[in-house]
């Protein structure tokens, strides 16, 4: 993972480098590929995402989130980031939010990808990349997520990057017009360096 500081002063963009992927926040020119693959993927995600404003999908609803997520990004707030392959091809987004500093230092998790391009390891290896920015650049301790308990793929991901799960919350997210259980989960700085022991042989 590398980071990289570009454009000029007044419009520095963060940009994290992974293995065969790379993230950057959104800008406006990327309106029409991500409009795209979103219709695109809607039936593929919205049984794993809060529902969609009618509006979500226009460039006028984009140009709002864009400069939401500038302001976050200024603000240290969150770092919000789209993923695309190396040859520059749009494969979904992807969150670190909800930033506590002081005595927290820790960090939310989300993500989704395109329906064409997922069980291929484009998100694994986003998040990987995501946990080196975390720890590094920011410097935070902790990585939260939660994922449907039905949610096979997710909760796959997150336990083959390291997160280990640490509770469940009953009606935690409003998911799809419902409140969903979720199990909680976790990676801390020190989970790098100490990996969770392997399954026992049978």
């Amino acid at each position: 993972m590398a980071l990289f500081r570009i454009g000029p002063n007044s419009e520095n963009v963060n940009f994290v480098r992974g293995e065969g992927v790379y993230l950057r926040p959104p800008e406006m020119r990327d309106f029409e590929a991500w409009s795209t693959l979103r219709e695109r993927s809607r039936a593929f995600l919205t049984p794993w995402e809060p529902t969609w404003p009618g509006d979500d999908l226009t460039r006028t609803a984009f140009r709002r989130r864009v400069r939401r997520h500038q302001q976050e990004i200024e603000s240290n707030e969150a770092f919000p980031f789209l993923i695309f392959s190396d040859d520059d091809t749009l494969l979904g987004g992807l969150t670190l939010g909800q930033i506590k500093r002081g005595v927290v230092q820790a960090a939310t998790l989300g993500y989704w990808i395109g329906a064409p391009y997922a069980q291929n390891g484009f998100m694994t290896r986003a998040v990987r990349a995501a946990v080196g920015f975390s720890f590094g650049a920011l410097r935070l301790h902790r990585i939260e997520a939660s994922c449907l308990p039905h949610n096979k793929a997710s909760l796959k991901l997150l336990e083959r990057v390291g997160f280990r799960r640490e509770g469940y919350a009953r009606a935690y997210l409003r998911i799809n017009g419902a409140w969903e259980d979720h199990l909680l989960y976790a990676l801390l700085e020190t989970d790098r360096t100490t990996p969770p022991a392997p399954p026992a042989r049978r």
